[in-house]
């Protein structure tokens, strides 16, 4: 699921991941916003606020904005940085550390954000901001740009772009690939919505302690790959071996 790079990945390495990723985003989105009124899982909207605010010359309000694209952005840098430097070490384990990185910032925020949202409502959005940004740079990275799981506007344009090519594409290669396609714009939309249900109807109980959800989800798909690396290679050792 998390291994595989590029050209490795098959369709069903995506539709894992996807399913994941996209239903962690999905409950970030409605988590983050019931507990802060915040966009917490994409900056396309406060760009818009951001720009609204300097006109009026409401700077510090501004800048606020501002910090929510930038921590977005910080998330998306690290999580890179973090692949790169492992990659030189070994390439099979780059995205552990953007994975726990996640992880650990989603369990912290839904233990001690309560006391963020009275005392710094904006730290709570920063924290999740870049937590998502980095998330959308790991899956984008190795998925090679083919999974993007915290927000739908691209999804859904690219949806109906290819369900408009099913009127024209005939030849069956291009049928198998885009029927490919649609099925994973299908499930990141599909899980996407049931983590953003999730969210809603658990929050008015358990509020932000419904992060812990996404953060015990992440850790154990870590572990869930971790423990199929072991296995793939003790088995290849063993083919080794008897030939």
């Amino acid at each position: 699921m998390f291994k595989h790079k590029g050209q490795t990945r098959t369709l069903l390495h995506n539709l894992r991941i996807a399913s994941l990723l996209s239903f962690v985003a999905g409950l970030v989105n409605v988590a983050g916003f019931l507990a802060v009124q915040k966009l917490t899982t994409n900056v396309t909207g406060h760009f818009a606020f951001f720009v609204d605010e300097v006109i009026k010359l409401n700077f510090w309000e501004g800048l606020h904005y501002f910090l929510f694209i930038l921590f977005f952005f910080l998330g998306s840098f690290f999580s890179n940085l973090a692949i790169e430097v492992v990659s030189k070490f070994n390439d099979r384990l780059i995205y552990r550390i953007p994975i726990l990185v996640e992880s650990v910032l989603l369990l912290l925020v839904a233990l001690f954000g309560h006391q963020l949202i009275l005392k710094a409502p904006n730290t709570l959005a920063y924290a999740l901001l870049f937590a998502m940004g980095l998330q959308n740079s790991l899956v984008t990275t190795i998925s090679n740009a083919t999974v993007r799981t915290t927000h739908l506007t691209g999804l859904f344009t690219d949806l109906g772009i290819e369900l408009s090519q099913l009127f024209f594409y005939k030849a069956k290669d291009q049928k198998e690939k885009l029927f490919s396609s649609i099925r994973l714009r299908l499930t990141i939309i599909s899980f996407f919505f049931l983590g953003g249900i999730l969210g809603g109807v658990l929050y008015s109980s358990f509020k932000l302690y419904v992060l812990v959800i996404a953060g015990v989800l992440l850790l154990v798909g870590l572990i869930y790959d971790d423990v199929k690396l072991k296995l793939s290679y003790r088995i290849t050792r063993r083919k080794a071996s008897t030939e």
